[in-house]
């Protein structure tokens, strides 16, 4: 049977995809540094044989057979998915992925060495190198799929999305928020006045954090028995569901962003873990896009780590943990501080969305050939000053050297993470539509409510469905970002 000789080569490619995915996230994270170019030269062999494997010629043979096989419901939504997948990896010949890997990997090797130098002219003609390949991807992905260059980056993402359609929906979020970031932070300072901050101690070493970020995860629901806790240059969750490697960063001299960080990863981490096992060797079986995957991550750090009943939850662990004696009134004006920063992934979720629509724009133009990279510095200080009012021009390592995402070619992806804030918020309205109380569970430690919700309509569903369908089936209704303007308004608009 056709179907039959799928599932076989679903089980090949599970095997090797676990593979990249463990050395990459070894690479990050424990790899001796003089490693880089090897690890490359194998990541590149293996991705190779992936592709290869996965675009064999007789593979479109099967599938057109397959339709005409009995399959049941789960079998005939893997097929479609088997059809998806098969059309976007035939749109690129294995040489190239080999080529683009070895690209990629070097580059963001460097990055980690020249970012901490703030060495862009070093850093550069890398980049460069990388940008030029994502163009070309771009384009034969476009000519396959029939669709723009940029959209066919983000199709690789979020399937489905369009800038036709996101880009209305950003440009008037940046609309919202550019006068919105003033308001709430006169609201904050109104606040403070009546009630200073609370300075931090300043004290807190990596180790009794990493203990009670350990904690924290465990007690959302992450699995410790199929996932583990590192430290990387940039925050990830990768692995495998079976073992996904979760990373932050840390610093000695406050707790709340390796914290933040930790939770936000452990989103990802239970989605990975919530997937359904029996589909794992199938696209079926995989998260449906990065714009849900960020919802759930960010679903834990915003809805669940920033909600004023987990703090009432969590402080006695971080007291047991760091030594902190504080009240609800001294943590909250940290949890939900709204400040302009240069750091996307330290920024708060007032400010956060803008970060990414700079990225957003500028990438777009990047591809296009609008824009060059040695170009970038001064385009990145225009917007940044536009929407938030600082500068990064005499600061690349926080301006375009800052993410991990360019140096890696992860062109398409930012869009991904305000999209799935939206989404985020919807799900939380439609939660306390169902458990209108589900916020005082948080304050008891209790997360089981949430967590099943999400399992039932979003975990377990894996890639059965479109992402506007997923959205439209769990919460009821298609993506409404009025439910994030709603959230935000509520929590910092005073």
């Amino acid at each position: 049977m056709s179907f039959q000789k799928l599932d076989e080569l679903g089980h090949r490619l599970e095997a090797l995809g676990h593979a990249l995915a463990i050395l990459g996230a070894d690479e990050a994270t424990q790899m001796a540094v003089g490693g880089g170019e090897a690890r490359a030269e194998a990541m590149a062999t293996l991705a190779g044989m992936h592709h290869r494997m996965a675009t064999a010629p007789e593979i479109a043979d099967w599938i057109e057979a397959a339709q005409d096989e009995a399959l049941n419901e789960d079998q005939a939504a893997a097929l479609r998915e088997f059809r998806r997948q098969h059309l976007n990896l035939t749109c690129l010949p294995p040489e190239f992925v080999e080529r683009q890997m070895r690209t990629r990997m070097r580059c963001e090797h460097l990055w980690r060495d020249l970012r901490a130098r703030n060495d862009w002219a070093g850093f550069q003609p890398a980049l460069g190198g990388v940008v030029d390949l994502v163009r070309e991807e771009a384009q034969l992905r476009a000519e396959a799929l029939k669709l723009d260059p940029y959209d066919a980056l983000m199709e690789q993402f979020d399937p489905g999305n369009r800038v036709a359609d996101v880009g209305p929906v950003l440009e008037e979020l940046k609309t919202f928020l550019v006068d919105f970031v003033p308001r709430a932070i006169d609201v904050q300072e109104k606040r403070l006045a009546k009630r200073p901050l609370k300075a931090l101690s300043g004290t807190y070493p990596v180790d009794r954090q990493r203990e009670l970020g350990l904690a924290l995860m465990a007690a959302v629901g992450f699995d410790v028995t199929h996932g583990s806790l590192s430290v990387s240059h940039h925050p990830f969750c990768g692995g495998v569901p079976t073992d996904v490697r979760i990373t932050t960063r840390y610093r000695t001299t406050e707790f709340l962003s390796a914290l933040m960080g930790v939770l936000h990863e452990t989103g990802h981490a239970l989605y990975e873990q919530g997937l359904p096992r029996e589909w794992a060797h199938w696209p079926l079986g995989k998260a449906r896009g990065m714009a849900i995957h960020e919802s759930q991550s960010l679903f834990v750090e915003k809805q669940i780590g920033r909600n004023p009943a987990f703090w009432t939850w969590a402080l006695p662990m971080v007291e047991r943990h760091l030594g902190e004696d504080w009240s609800l009134d001294d943590i909250l004006p940290h949890v939900h501080r709204v400040e302009r920063g240069l750091i996307r992934v330290d920024a708060d979720e007032v400010t956060y969305p803008l970060h990414v629509i700079l990225r957003f724009e500028l990438e777009q133009d990047l591809v296009a050939g609008r824009l060059e990279v040695a170009d970038l510095p001064e385009a990145w200080d225009a917007r940044m000053q536009a929407y938030l009012g600082l500068s990064t021009i005499d600061n690349p390592a926080d301006g375009p050297m800052q993410d991990v995402h360019w140096p890696s070619g992860a062109f398409g992806y930012f869009p991904s993470y305000t999209l799935g804030a939206m989404i985020a918020a919807q799900q939380w309205t439609a939660i306390e539509r169902e458990h209108p109380d589900v916020s005082a569970d948080f304050a008891e430690g209790r997360f089981d409510r949430v967590n099943d919700w999400r399992r039932e309509r979003i975990w377990s569903q894996g890639s059965r469905w479109s992402t506007p369908e997923l959205i439209e089936r769990a919460t009821g209704e298609p993506l409404n970002a009025d439910h994030f303007r709603r959230h935000l308004e509520a929590r910092y608009g005073g």
